[in-house]
């Protein structure tokens, strides 16, 4: 078990994806997103999503993201943040973002 005060040293926001590349040189497959969070900015993530999404779909979706952990080397690419999901039946990523459109750097709580 966790405290809440542990809970709340996560700050988890809401970010819109703004560009999505396929990322050939990750040992999984992956793509690069930008993902923007307002006022927080513009932050980078790799994500292992390629089997529901492709890059065209990401464009303009709302995204939950962890935005202080610290950055991540994946081969060539420096992830700024980690974007959350849950597995599907087969252990495939499934994003996880807000039901309604909401205002963008919004906080998990």
């Amino acid at each position: 078990m966790i405290s809440f005060d542990d809970f709340q040293k996560v700050d988890i926001r809401v970010g819109r994806i703004v560009a999505a590349e396929p990322f050939p040189q990750a040992r999984k497959p992956a793509y690069k997103l930008l993902i923007d969070f307002g006022d927080l900015g513009q932050k980078k993530s790799s994500a292992q999503i390629t089997r529901h999404y492709t890059p065209e779909e990401l464009i303009g979706r709302q995204v939950l993201a962890v935005v202080n952990f610290p950055p991540r080397q994946i081969g060539p690419f420096m992830s700024e943040v980690l974007t959350l999901g849950v597995p599907d039946a087969e252990g495939e990523v499934v994003l996880v973002g807000p039901g309604s459109d909401v205002p963008l750097g919004g906080r998990l709580f």
